[in-house]
């Protein structure tokens, strides 16, 4: 069962995301008060998953302890990336551990945790060996409007600095309400930058590749040598589409014409790729996704390609790349090099596999796409019809997702009743219970019952 695509609600969900961007909210106050702090760290151990608490909270509290009240304030006085992820790591054990927010934090783990299980447990990494770095999910938080999406990648070099076991992956707090176009980010994030970090070699291996292969099409512009230097982006973007199916590709449409929309008054997409910035142009993104999507094996991926194709050409203008105009047709080519390379390309540190092989978007996951979207716009259960596979939290969210874009959707509703969901498969998660389980998939990957909704 292959629904035909259907965006006529896309501007309306173009416009959540907008309201959550100008929204108010306000995360919890950064806690700068040493002594408060470790009190509160402490009121929180017993709150978090074992796990938890000997990979993150643990160290996190032993490195307090060595640098005291002295180091912890000149972090703070100097105001650097360091002080920011010190003060993120708490508010992700804290905000965890003291309930905050507490139906949507857990909807936004349970997100995050399937996303990275579905990579690095043994059921889905059959052939590989277990990555290089010994890690488990992220741990979430939610931060100021100003923040935006973003995460800590383990190995970063600041988040070393704290010897914690695992990513932080930030929320803006308006988005426990609303802005579900933002939510398909979080493919990028946790199945994107985390992963890609979680295997030594890996950047390397792909930035080689992809320059190889743009050198090889002779597309010239410097766009081997661009692409080449945002891969962490890049594959972030390719992954987190192999993970959740098309509905990134229309989120990163959507939430960036909102983006723009807040800063420059234009919801249009960027054409303009500054040296500085790490991430390819927004233009170049889209038409990433789409040739993303055209490689994925469903029967309506050429459907949503082309979708996001004719979306992405009506923000098309003057592409310029680190202050270099580029020829519109090499640039989209270049796009379509970069997605086929970063997806069929066999990596010794995967030992052989292509990422394409790790994770896809099946005909099945697409079938319980559609068996969700009922439950998702009304109060009916989720259908006893769903496969005995069961359904995942990426399921869920992109389900959520190709429902609001359809005509006359009530996306609040939906949004509602998409962290209700997640909230539920989350009480499921064994490791969110009392086992020591780093990936809930070594061990049953969690289900959402049947009865759900009722």
């Amino acid at each position: 069962m292959t629904a035909k695509p259907n965006i006529d609600n896309f501007k309306n969900c173009i416009a959540d995301a907008k309201m959550a961007m100008l929204a108010n909210d306000f995360a919890p106050q950064d806690p700068t008060n040493y002594s408060q702090l470790r009190g509160r760290l402490e009121a929180s151990r017993n709150n978090l998953p074992a796990l938890y608490r000997e990979r993150v909270f643990q160290p996190f509290l032993n490195k307090l302890d060595q640098i005291g009240e002295q180091g912890f304030g000149s972090i703070l006085v100097a105001g650097s990336d360091q002080s920011r992820l010190m003060l993120d790591i708490a508010q992700a054990i804290l905000q965890n551990g003291e309930g905050y927010n507490w139906v949507a934090t857990d909807a936004f783990e349970e997100v995050v945790s399937d996303l990275y299980d579905g990579f690095l447990s043994a059921e889905d990494r059959r052939g590989i060996e277990r990555p290089d770095r010994d890690i488990m999910p992220p741990l979430v938080k939610w931060g100021d409007p100003s923040s935006w999406i973003y995460t800590w990648p383990v190995d970063d070099e600041a988040i070393a600095g704290f010897d914690i076991r695992a990513a932080i992956v930030n929320l803006p707090t308006s988005h426990s309400r609303s802005a579900l176009l933002g939510w398909s980010a979080l493919a990028h994030e946790t199945a994107g930058h985390d992963i890609i970090h979680a295997y030594k070699g890996l950047r390397r291996e792909l930035s080689r590749s992809v320059q190889d292969a743009l050198d090889k099409e002779d597309l010239n512009n410097g766009l081997s040598d661009y692409w080449s230097t945002r891969l962490d982006e890049t594959t972030s973007d390719v992954l987190g589409i192999l993970n959740m199916g098309p509905m990134p590709g229309l989120g990163v449409l959507g939430y960036f014409r909102a983006l723009h929309d807040v800063r420059d008054g234009e919801p249009k997409l960027s054409n303009t790729g500054p040296a500085e910035d790490v991430h390819p142009a927004n233009i170049l993104r889209g038409y990433l996704a789409a040739s993303t999507i055209k490689l994925l094996r469903f029967k309506g991926a050429n459907d949503w390609a082309e979708i996001i194709r004719s979306e992405t050409n009506k923000d098309l203008s003057k592409i310029v790349l680190e202050g270099n105009e580029v020829d519109s047709d090499k640039a989209i080519k270049s796009a379509d090099v970069v997605a086929s390379t970063i997806f069929n390309t066999r990596f010794e540190s995967l030992d052989n596999h292509a990422l394409g092989e790790i994770q896809n978007w099946h005909d099945y996951d697409e079938e319980i796409v559609q068996l969700l979207i009922p439950s998702l716009t009304s109060m009916k259960p989720v259908s006893s019809d769903i496969p005995l596979e069961g359904i995942y939290a990426a399921h869920v969210v992109a389900a959520s997702i190709e429902a609001a874009l359809s005509k006359n959707t009530d996306i609040t509703y939906v949004f509602n009743r998409m962290i209700n969901i997640l909230k539920s498969m989350h009480d499921k998660n064994p490791a969110w219970g009392p086992l020591f389980v780093e990936h809930p998939g070594n061990l049953t990957r969690h289900f959402l019952s049947y009865d759900m909704g009722k």
